[in-house]
């Protein structure tokens, strides 16, 4: 029903408690109390813990996911076994990203919300209600919300900002999609069989095996996606192993060259990865072009950088005012030449056309969510805070020089899912994680 579904659902710890009915007596003496738990723990990660009825509620949302789909449902137990794996995994990483600083306060929410919404064509008041009629606490699914985009954030600071692509690789990369001509759009889903960092030959064997009964069963008959939601260790594996649609550049080599040869809805062989094991399925197929356009748009700013004269809370004021001076009609270029730090004061703030990639992750963004002529609330970067403003968009056929930051761009996507899948299988092994699901 929505395109954005929460991934993450919070610890709403409830401690477990015991009510007793008073003894009766009866001819055969007095009847024993009557005993019911409330709620029990079902994982120790870190500090923190998930209660049976965190695990309860989550589950319920997998399985309206998957029904969502069309998905046949794996065994209860699995899936609750799945769904737990994949809180622990989401836990670790919150936890890495309330300590290290990052927040979203309640206006980015509600900024990110009323976005949904209208990309559901909906008002937020109607999306509410459509939430709540799917059975979930509106109050519930923010806070979920807010879960995912600190998860996204991380992942941005994390591993996205540290890939490098050298000038080499992008020479590599478009001499072969010379050489293959066009670049065909491919909609994938994978099962992921995660191998623990510095796995023992057993445990590799074991893994291995675990990846080849997955694939046995995809090759019986058994619906690929409920394969996925029962012996996937992937953040996807509750979606039944869909990861999306993009060009056959984007995805990382291991999944484009293995879904070179295979027809829509095909499996792949098990696969080796630093992840892991991978058994890829297309899922769909559009046949590309060599001829490329790119989405671009013109912008400009106005940056307060922040220092040791200058807080973040400062320049977030500064940036405020100006933005209603704005709002009431004085120039924006006018307000950057006179308040702007950045190198392009003297030009009005403009930067020019701007191609994705070209500017770091929280100014894109901001960026992209703008219509022509808005301008954004205060936005933080790593080079301090800035105002912007769209002041046109063009589709553009790419030019050499374009094409490289294309190829760059695509080999960035296929470094940062790599990066992001090891990346998370590291944290998940060095954290303190204490099951106690089989406690029953």
């Amino acid at each position: 029903m929505f395109r954005r579904l929460p991934t993450t659902l919070p610890a709403l710890f409830l401690a477990s408690a015991l009510l007793a009915a008073p003894a009766i007596a009866t001819a055969q003496g007095p009847i024993p109390p009557r005993v019911l738990t409330v709620d029990r723990i079902v994982a120790v990660v870190n500090d923190e813990v998930i209660t049976q009825f965190d695990l309860a509620l989550r589950t319920k949302l997998a399985v309206a996911q998957l029904s969502r789909q069309g998905t046949a449902l794996p065994p209860a137990e699995v899936l609750e076994r799945q769904v737990l794996e994949r809180m622990i995994s989401d836990r670790v990483q919150l936890q890495m990203a309330k300590e290290t600083g990052i927040r979203i306060d309640d206006g980015q929410l509600e900024k990110i919300l009323s976005r949904i919404a209208a990309d559901n064509k909906m008002t937020l008041p109607q999306f509410r209600e459509a939430i709540e009629r799917d059975g979930l606490a509106f109050a519930r699914f923010r806070e979920d919300l807010r879960d995912e985009v600190l998860i996204g954030r991380l992942r941005e600071r994390e591993v996205d900002s540290r890939i490098v692509v050298t000038e080499s690789e992008i020479d590599n990369f478009l001499k072969n999609s010379a050489a293959q001509g066009s670049n065909d759009e491919l909609s994938l889903a994978h099962i992921l069989v995660r191998v623990p960092e510095g796995a023992s030959p057993e445990q590799l064997a074991e893994r291995r095996a675990r990846a080849e009964q997955a694939l046995g069963q995809v090759k019986a008959g058994t619906d690929f996606g409920q394969v996925a939601a029962a012996f996937s260790d992937a953040p996807d594996a509750l979606k039944g192993g869909a990861m999306g649609a993009r060009p056959a550049d984007r995805w990382p080599t291991l999944f484009s060259d293995a879904a070179r040869g295979l027809k829509v809805g095909q499996v792949s062989p098990v696969l080796r990865s630093p992840a892991g094991f991978h058994v890829i399925r297309v899922i769909d197929r559009k046949v590309g072009g060599s001829s490329v356009l790119v989405q671009q748009t013109r912008a400009r700013h106005i940056l307060i950088r922040v220092n040791e004269l200058v807080s973040e809370a400062d320049a977030n004021q500064r940036l405020r005012g100006l933005k209603e001076r704005i709002e009431n009609g004085t120039s924006f270029g006018e307000l950057a030449r006179l308040h702007s730090d950045d190198g392009s004061a003297a030009r009005g703030g403009e930067l020019g056309w701007i191609s994705a990639g070209d500017t770091v992750p929280p100014f894109e963004r901001a960026m992209n969510q703008l219509k022509i002529n808005e301008v954004s609330d205060p936005v933080r970067s790593d080079f301090g805070v800035h105002l912007i403003q769209v002041t046109e968009r063009r589709s553009e056929d790419l030019s050499s020089e374009r094409q490289r930051l294309v190829a760059r761009q695509a080999l960035r996507a296929r470094k940062a899912d790599e990066a992001y899948q090891e990346w998370v299988r590291q944290m998940r092994d060095r954290a303190f994680v204490n099951l106690r699901l089989e406690e029953r």
